[in-house]
């Protein structure tokens, strides 16, 4: 047995630095542009298990162990999302249904903009509230190549939407490991983040739209910005607190495009907005493969009949309907008693003790691998390619085939992925996290600002809503309760600043990257989501102190 130790050098300030050497580091070599993702993953790793086993004190089995556990983590289920999703993509492009898909999106809207609102967002929201876990950013930064936007903004901009629904991905899946490890009810937590999100629901359509476009450009189109944000925003705060936390993304996105679609039939921008590239310089074109100029242009002749754009997204819908019944508590119920294997990991698991001040006394830390193969997301999204494969007329060898030939194209993604779950699984057995956390709980009155950047923080290392909120959720609770502050206030924090920790965690920078095929360009995709990340943070931040300290704000506090 193993004491975490969160302050080796008696030091505060020496003992955090320490911690935090793995992660700037990787986010350093990652935006210097001069190391593949994949180099930095594992130089960062390397970093951290000499932090973990030479300054923290962490025994080296005990190291290599929770290692080896993340490598597994980061490949299923994170992993085995991305490889699936990208099979399913690249078999509708061989076959040339996706480019018949980009015609019928740009029916419904030729307006650059608008597209961006109905995929990114909305779209990208639904696969959120079914799937998370990389799914939607890897979804609609296809579908956005596809639609001809360049690699950077199709990225970019993916990792952007995809922050608002975060904190209810994966039917609610972030809310159940917060309510696990504070204690509190998941209802009443769903709906306190009910009353903090719904704030930056209605902001950032209208922030991703002026980041792509510039002020002007989403000026032009505010009506429907607001329909779309409004409707989202006000259907997120509804369920969340008048039905149940697990649904919220599933229905406020199918709200938000239903009305977002109904208004664009009665209304429609006086400029039509045709560039695919960022307002500001953007030389991420010339990574794009060549693609007709007149996709989504104003003049597109429409060749496609109405059966053929209608299987176009046969594959998506199945894929959306596949992935919304794996979700669900009573699939997971039917087939996890069936096709699970629970393997605890021998050296490690309940070999590592938690202690005071992070949690409010010490327990085991568990290292169980619950390989749930079946009611993996990423099996749902292997069996929608798989019907789907065959309903576009492949054949099984085919389909092996391009099976193969996606895990070639995709070697370094994976390889980066389980270096990046590596290191944020060996940080976390190794104390090295909860370090970093205890810097943000010293703050004192500040504490609601910086708690939330602690769930920002918490996202940024694990690329996880749900990972962070199990991280730092008691702390949360631990420090609100000492400062006399809400503590379901801040552990609600906790998953509304996670969010925006969303877009620069390199697993996601990594997904968005594979999926536009922008490789070896993660550098760029992180200084340009970088700032936007922070700010949006800070914006949450500032939203919680208003909620622990000023009236009528505080009225919106749960209890």
């Amino acid at each position: 047995m193993w004491n975490q130790v969160y302050d080796p050098f008696g030091n505060a300030w020496l003992s955090t630095l320490a911690a935090a050497v793995p992660v700037v580091a990787l986010l350093a070599l990652i935006a210097s542009g001069k190391v593949k993702a994949h180099i930095a993953a594992v130089i960062a790793l390397v970093l951290a298990f000499a932090v973990a086993t030479l300054l923290f004190g962490m025994p080296t089995g005990l190291a290599l162990r929770a290692t080896g556990f993340g490598v597994v983590t980061g490949l299923f289920p994170i992993g085995w999302i991305i490889l699936n999703v990208i099979f399913l993509y690249r078999l509708t492009v061989e076959k040339g249904w996706f480019a018949t898909l980009q015609q019928s999106v740009a029916g419904i809207t030729t307006d650059r903009r608008l597209q961006l609102l109905l995929v990114a967002f909305a779209f990208g929201a639904f696969f959120e509230g079914a799937g998370g876990f990389g799914t939607p950013v890897a979804v609609t930064g296809a579908i956005l190549i596809g639609l001809g936007f360049s690699p950077l903004a199709a990225s970019g901009l993916s990792l952007i939407a995809n922050t608002a629904p975060v904190a209810y991905g994966a039917l609610g899946a972030p809310i159940q490991g917060l309510a696990s490890v504070t204690g509190y009810d998941p209802y009443v937590l769903g709906a306190m983040i009910g009353r903090q999100l719904p704030f930056f629901s209605l902001l950032v359509p209208f922030w991703l739209i002026a980041v792509f476009a510039g002020f002007r450009g989403m000026a032009q189109i505010w009506p429907a910005i607001l329909v779309c944000g409004a409707s989202f925003a006000a259907a997120q705060f509804l369920i969340s607190n008048y039905v149940n936390p697990w649904i919220v993304d599933i229905g406020a996105s199918l709200v938000s495009m239903g009305a977002l679609v109904a208004f664009l039939k009665v209304w429609h921008p006086a400029v039509i907005w045709t560039s695919t590239a960022l307002r500001t310089h953007d030389d991420s074109l010339a990574y794009a493969p060549p693609r007709p100029a007149s996709v989504g242009a104003a003049a597109v002749e429409r060749s496609a009949s109405q059966r053929e754009i209608l299987m176009a997204w046969v594959p998506w819908i199945i894929l959306s309907v596949v992935v919304a019944i794996w979700g669900t508590g009573w699939f997971k119920a039917l087939v996890n008693p069936l096709f699970t294997w629970r393997y605890e990991i021998e050296g490690l698991h309940n070999l590592i003790m938690k202690v005071p001040p992070v949690v409010a006394k010490p327990h085991p830390e568990a290292a169980v691998f619950l390989f749930t193969y079946m009611s993996f997301t990423g099996t749902g999204v292997l069996f929608a390619a798989i019907i789907s494969g065959f309903i576009m007329g492949f054949g099984p060898i085919r389909l092996i085939r391009a099976y193969l030939e996606t895990i070639w194209v995709l070697r370094t993604s994976l390889i980066t992925i389980a270096a990046m779950l590596a290191l944020g699984v060996l940080t976390r057995y190794a104390g090295v996290d909860a370090t970093l956390g205890l810097a943000f709980a010293g703050t004192g009155i500040l504490y609601p600002f910086f708690g939330t950047l602690l769930g920002w923080l918490g996202v940024a290392l694990t690329g996880s809503d749900t990972a962070s909120n199990v991280l730092f959720g008691g702390l949360q609770r631990i420090t609100s309760e000492q400062l006399g502050l809400s503590g379901i206030l801040m552990a609600s924090a906790n998953s509304s600043g996670g969010v925006m920790g969303k877009m620069i965690d390199a697993q996601s920078i990594v997904v968005a990257s594979t999926a536009t095929g922008y490789f070896g360009q993660e550098s760029k995709i992180l200084r340009f989501v970088f700032w936007h990340s922070i700010v949006l943070a800070c914006l949450v931040g500032g939203l919680v102190m208003l909620q622990a300290y000023v009236p009528p704000f505080t009225a919106m506090v749960l209890h």
